[in-house]
């Protein structure tokens, strides 16, 4: 297997890293890295269509959603799939993997924000939450860290606490719903969802990755549909 570096950058979270695995055979894919922790790549997407599929069928109407975390972009392509999706706002703190999917670094990135359904900003999550218009929202997909056992950076963990879901929480529309995908399960986000949100649980899914058995959770949480 050979590795050749894309692109790099320093942020003040440390360094990102976006590289293409070369395999003696088969297709060359990338793969992006932070801090030298793998993140995601452009061969096994599984987990990011299954994100986005599973908490768009949470809702019966999911016209404008946000997508917390940009990556490389398959949870955003996969919510634009859905035709009942009028608006999808993607919320990333990292500058440049949005320059890197906007200057074809990374190849599919320019065609999937050209979509005029797409609204890109670069912020942290819990910052353009707070700032969003009360009750503006469907869906709100957190797709930031594998959930709050796998941490991409440590301060990452404030997304799982009762103010920040308190604050997605309140930019959704009745009915609405805030999705989080986890890598493993996670009782203790279960327990503080179900402290903010009147309706709150835990979904299993069994994955298969690259001949590998992987048991993934998502956490759901609801907003009443009446007040």
């Amino acid at each position: 297997m050979e590795y050749v570096e894309i692109a790099r950058t320093e942020s003040e979270r440390g360094e990102l890293v976006l590289r293409e695995r070369r395999p003696e055979s088969g297709p060359a894919s990338l793969e992006l890295r932070a801090n030298g922790v793998f993140v995601m790549d452009t061969l096994e997407t599984s987990t990011e269509h299954a994100l986005a599929e599973s908490a768009l069928a949470q809702v019966e109407d999911p016209r404008a959603v946000v997508v917390g975390g940009l990556g490389l972009g398959f949870t955003m392509h996969a919510v634009l799939a859905d035709s009942r999706v009028e608006k999808v706002a993607v919320v990333e703190i990292e500058q440049a993997l949005v320059d890197w999917m906007r200057d074809g670094t990374v190849p599919q990135g320019p065609a999937l924000l050209a979509d005029e359904r797409v609204t890109v900003v670069v912020a942290d999550i819990a910052v353009a939450l707070a700032e969003a218009a009360p009750a503006s929202y469907d869906l709100v997909l957190l797709d930031v860290d594998n959930g709050p056992g796998y941490l991409v950076h440590d301060t990452n963990a404030v997304l799982y606490r009762e103010p920040f879901l308190e604050a997605a929480r309140d930019v959704l529309r009745p009915g609405g719903v805030l999705a989080i995908w986890s890598a493993a399960e996670a009782p203790d986000l279960e327990e503080t969802l179900g402290r903010v949100f009147d309706e709150a649980g835990a979904h299993r899914y069994d994955v298969l990755l690259q001949d590998r058995e992987e048991e993934y959770w998502l956490y759901v949480a609801r907003v009443p549909s009446t007040p």
